[in-house]
């Protein structure tokens, strides 16, 4: 019986990446079945919500979300729909791995790193958000729990583990942010301590993106609170070519969503030149976490072959192909 999964397209070039990316599942014969949903200003226009409760009861049937580019509207009154979905299905852990790719226009080679970032508290929760009445003053509180801490540096260990990465970096600003980023730290050292045969180091956030451009190389897997791992995961992404070629998961509990981190890109929309890896190099990750890690290798393995070779890539990769030409080249390899 075939695994369903939600399938949201989203925005600007979303359903042209989308299209692309489920095609090279197809040719995979992953044996899933898509649930296709709403979300962003697609769903805006069609129902006046930018999650509608529809695509909300197909997550938490499914379980399993694969996503494109959603737009949130500019001003006030809209919140980030990203942030709206993993509050709502608590996706905790915000995992971005990003790895040289062949042929991307990158400064460095031999990157392989991973991003853990808490994803549903510090800075993002934005508690207790107001700004005065005069309009001059805005304010909102920084909060984490010692819960939260514990279970995102975890999951950190436990995938260094499970994937047998050799170190965890804790990176913080516990020496001016005393008692938020102090608590992440020091629960931290603790939960290192469970894992003394994974190496643990500590570093102070703007000495880590320092070191990132200097020195790649000493990292293997980061570990952090969420404006932090925001920041930092863009950053990484850089060193591999940018956010076209950077996946996202987000892991909960009771759910997960899998997606490509960058934008929608309004202004190339519908000109077929969109580059689709960012969104299957998420589906790889999706299938790894559904136990298929033959089939993720497999499709990373593709990726890496069809990029090497410029065969039918996109312009932004030094091809002259379209995002469903590059599509049709990825899903013919995992083919073979």
């Amino acid at each position: 019986m075939a695994t369903p999964i939600t399938v949201i397209p989203g925005d600007g070039i979303g359903p042209e990446i989308m299209d692309a990316t489920l095609r090279v599942l197809d040719a995979l014969d992953v044996d899933l079945s898509y649930e296709q949903a709403d979300a962003g200003l697609v769903a805006l226009e069609r129902s006046g919500s930018l999650t509608p409760d529809a695509t909300l009861e197909s997550i938490a049937r499914n379980r399993i979300c694969l996503k494109g580019p959603l737009t949130t509207p500019v001003g006030r009154g809209f919140r980030s729909i990203n942030v709206s979905l993993r509050k709502e299905f608590d996706l905790y852990a915000n995992v971005r791995p990003v790895v040289s790719l062949p042929g991307t226009k990158s400064h460095y080679e031999n990157i392989d790193i991973i991003t853990v970032r808490e994803n549903t508290q510090g800075a993002y929760l934005a508690a207790d958000a107001l700004i005065s009445e005069d309009g001059q003053t805005a304010e909102s509180k920084m909060v984490v729990t010692r819960a939260g801490c514990e279970r995102i540096t975890r999951y950190a260990f436990e995938l260094a583990q499970r994937e047998g990465r050799k170190k965890v970096t804790i990176v913080h600003k516990a020496n001016i942010l005393k008692m938020v980023s102090g608590m992440f730290l020091d629960v931290a050292r603790e939960v290192a301590a469970d894992y003394p045969h994974i190496e643990s180091s500590e570093m102070i956030v703007d000495a880590t993106c320092m070191k990132l451009v200097m020195n790649p190389w000493e990292f293997d897997v980061i570990v952090t609170t969420n404006l932090f791992g925001d920041i930092i995961s863009d950053l990484c992404a850089g060193l591999v070519g940018g956010l076209g070629l950077a996946p996202g998961a987000n892991i909960g509990q009771g759910a997960a969503m899998f997606e490509a981190v960058h934008g929608s890109a309004p202004d190339i929309a519908g000109q077929g030149i969109a580059n689709p890896v960012a969104l299957m190099l998420a589906a790889a990750q999706m299938l790894s976490h559904l136990g298929m890690e033959d089939r993720a290798v497999r499709l990373r393995r593709a990726i890496r072959e069809t990029l090497a070779a410029r065969d039918r890539t996109t312009p932004d990769v030094g091809g002259s192909g379209t995002t469903a030409s590059m599509g049709a080249a990825i899903a013919e390899r995992v083919a073979q």
